[in-house]
């Protein structure tokens, strides 16, 4: 793990009914995503009964975290996944900075800096 990478680990619970309008969400979030600079992983989990789902992020840097929080991606479709689905848990890992910071924090999320560990 290096020193910069920025990690979220988001958990969502899906409403009755709303898989398919969230799984399309997704697909949509994955293609903005990729077009991010310093977005190295954007993965999401489904839970065997397909109400959970868990999305892991990666990020180069606290510039990349910020630029995620306050791109397209995050302004304009959270807010639609949010009709579909709730954060039943949310939390990062590293250092986004204290602008990254300041919005994840505002939207529930607890931050684990880096403690110890070797970075590569």
């Amino acid at each position: 793990m290096s020193k910069n990478l920025v990690y979220f680990v988001v958990d969502f619970a899906i409403n009755q009914g709303k898989l398919s309008q969230f799984e399309s969400l997704a697909q949509t979030m994955i293609t903005g995503t990729l077009k991010e600079a310093g977005a190295l992983a954007y993965e999401w989990h489904l839970s065997a009964d397909r109400k959970r789902c868990r999305l892991l992020e990666t990020y180069a840097d606290a510039k990349a975290a910020l630029a995620h929080c306050t791109g397209p991606v995050v302004q304009q479709l959270v807010p639609k996944i949010l009709e579909t689905a709730t954060i039943s848990g949310f939390e990062v890992y590293g250092d986004p900075g204290p602008d990254a910071a300041k919005i994840l924090t505002g939207v529930g999320a607890e931050i684990f800096p880096l403690w110890h560990g070797l970075g590569r």
